[in-house]
């Protein structure tokens, strides 16, 4: 049956119906409510009461459950809502007085917590959608008929937006142990917008990104990292716990802003969840636990829900570092610091099925079938993420056209020096005006980016970011000409072999390798990105490094890929790896002798 287009059982319409045949004016009805079942404010109004009555008398009204998951509303299961509960009693010893849901839903959590927390005094819940606020109150009423002596505290259900509604006015009265509990929505701040949802907050660059960052992406945020930093902010002071439902990334985001907020939040953990089993999304999501009111901790330990098991690892900040795994962090730590080489990202285009081609019978085939003849000149071998398979790679499967050899570069000469390049790009010249990115915006006529002297020295060392391989590559010419990389990869270019070859020995060590398990997270978009790759300091590595050892790494890139490699240029590669750090640069620059 439905009212107000929310779920209520004929059990419970049946006895409000009985309970408030007689009774005329709202204000009654709510006091009886409120005696009977705790929930204050039941009616908002007498046109409200008034439909209610009418609505209930009828035998059965059917109305289909609207789809709210664009929305990032992920109902949580009454079994999971419980189960949280209990983990929160059982295993973490709390028994609240005052229950905080900033966002309610259906009531779920609100009717766990009645089962599991026999001292509760007060139950808030606020929720945005109203249909929701009445199943939350008609949920109510059904535990309270099925467990008539239950604890009944004072329970108010607030139609409200959560970013317009005043938490702080709450947190100045309470006395008592509060618990903060929920499962916000799973959703970003432009996802709701191009909804035109209403439930945002005022401002939506929130971390207050400015210029280049924000219009890339770093302005958008996840509205439950929001509503989490929201609550933070208005019950750290109040002695506590949250229980929070959140996507992973919004934990690891908590954990990385903490260092700088500095909330009085400790003993944080994270405890995952299958998403898929409880809300039939492909989404890595986690119980985020704290405790409120108590000095900073700037570390989360991570566990399994559903198994009682050690922790399986922390991450979060050490000696100034963010990390993943604090423990294989400290076995390799000594290698953080700052890369001599700047890593670089490869070509970007936005237009793969006109950019990227293969050859066919001597010309070359687009992704849309379509083959052309075109100039060598400006065509190059292009590697994808899924190409980095191999330690050495010479030769490509895709090729690309390089419309420049730097960002901003005037293009209009392609139509002179190389006429079929020009009609091709001509051509689709509408595909390439619909690129939506805003860094294309005021550029020349068929412009890319991530291209530079970098991308045609001879010789490169490259990593996925995508792929979570560890694993990097040494890419050689191929037929004379530099292979070029996609955006996906992330390189370091250079004009000698031996110093190439030696960087990619050095990357490919154990050492480095668990370094990067330990600072990379598994769920990121990208597991590496320029941020993690320069923070491996190549000379701390190459110091690390006897000289057989690296003869030995020699003699097996010479042996397995026909190079001809030699380790005679290993001390001035040392050198100039000394020379380009940071702090030799410093020395340089204030007249001091870098060599001292």
């Amino acid at each position: 049956m439905k009212v107000f287009e929310a779920n209520i059982s004929h059990q419970a319409a049946g006895l409000l119906n009985e309970k408030l045949s007689l009774v005329t004016l709202f204000e009654i009805a709510n006091k009886k409510l409120a005696d009977d079942f705790g929930i204050l404010n039941f009616f908002g109004n007498q046109q409200e009461y008034d439909i209610f009555k009418e609505t209930i008398s009828c035998s059965s009204l059917i109305a289909s459950e609207p789809d709210r998951t664009e929305y990032g509303d992920f109902q949580t299961n009454s079994n999971l809502a419980k189960s949280v509960s209990q983990f929160l009693r059982n295993q973490k010893k709390i028994n609240p007085k005052i229950i905080i849901e900033p966002t309610c839903g259906k009531g779920n959590f609100i009717v766990a917590a009645l089962t599991v927390f026999q001292q509760i005094e007060t139950i808030i819940g606020i929720e945005i959608y109203k249909p929701y606020t009445w199943e939350s109150k008609f949920s109510i009423i059904d535990y309270y008929l099925s467990n008539p002596d239950s604890n009944k505290p004072k329970i108010e259900i607030f139609h409200n937006n959560v970013f317009e509604f005043d938490f702080s006015s709450i947190a100045d009265k309470i006395k008592g142990e509060i618990l903060v509990l929920g499962n916000p929505p799973w959703v970003t701040n432009s996802k709701l917008s191009s909804l035109d949802s209403d439930n945002l907050p005022q401002k939506s660059n929130f971390k207050k990104h400015s210029g280049f960052d924000a219009i890339t992406g770093k302005g958008n945020f996840d509205i439950g990292e929001y509503i989490t930093l929201m609550m933070f902010d208005a019950f750290q002071h109040s002695s506590g716990h949250m229980g929070f439902l959140v996507k992973n990334s919004v934990i690891k985001n908590i954990v990385y802003d903490q260092l700088q907020r500095k909330y009085k939040i400790s003993d944080i953990e994270k405890l995952t969840i299958d998403s898929k089993k409880e809300f039939n999304v492909s989404v890595e999501a986690s119980l985020l636990f704290c405790k409120l009111n108590k000095s900073p901790h700037y570390t989360c330990k991570e566990y399994n829900f559903y198994q009682s098991a050690p922790f399986i690892k922390e991450f979060g900040w050490v000696s100034g570092k963010f990390v993943s795994d604090t423990g294989l962090y400290r076995h390799s730590s000594y290698i953080d610091g700052d890369c001599p080489f700047e890593w670089r990202q490869g070509v970007k285009h936005d237009l793969a099925s006109v950019m990227e081609l293969e050859r066919s019978n001597g010309n070359f085939t687009n992704g849309r079938n379509q083959e052309t003849e075109l100039e060598e000149d400006l065509i190059f071998g292009i590697l994808k993420s899924s190409d980095l398979k191999q330690s050495v790679i010479s030769q490509s499967r895709k090729y690309t056209i390089i419309t420049q050899k730097k960002v901003g570069q005037d293009t209009s000469g392609i139509r002179q020096k190389y006429p079929k390049i020009y009609e091709y790009l001509n051509f689709h010249r509408e595909l390439f005006k619909q690129r939506k990115s805003s860094i294309y915006s005021n550029k020349p006529d068929f412009s890319i980016f991530g291209i530079g002297d970098y991308s045609f020295l001879p010789y490169k060392v490259a990593i996925s970011g995508l792929y979570k391989t560890f694993s990097f590559s040494l890419i050689l010419p191929a037929n004379n000409k530099p292979l070029m990389l996609d955006d996906t990869c992330y390189l370091l270019g250079f004009d000698n072999l031996e110093f190439a070859a030696y960087t990619s020995i050095l990357l490919n060590s154990d050492i480095t390798k668990e370094f990067l398990q330990a600072i990379t997270f598994a769920d990121a978009k990208r597991t590496f990105t320029k941020d993690i790759l320069m923070r491996i300091d190549l000379y701390k590595l190459a110091t690390l490094f006897p000289g057989q050892d690296i003869q030995k790494e020699i003699d097996t890139l010479n042996n397995t890929f026909n190079l001809n490699i030699s380790i005679n240029n290993w001390t001035a590669y040392v050198k100039t790896l000394k020379n380009k750090r940071p702090s030799a640069q410093m020395n340089i620059f204030s007249g001091k002798d870098a060599e001292s």
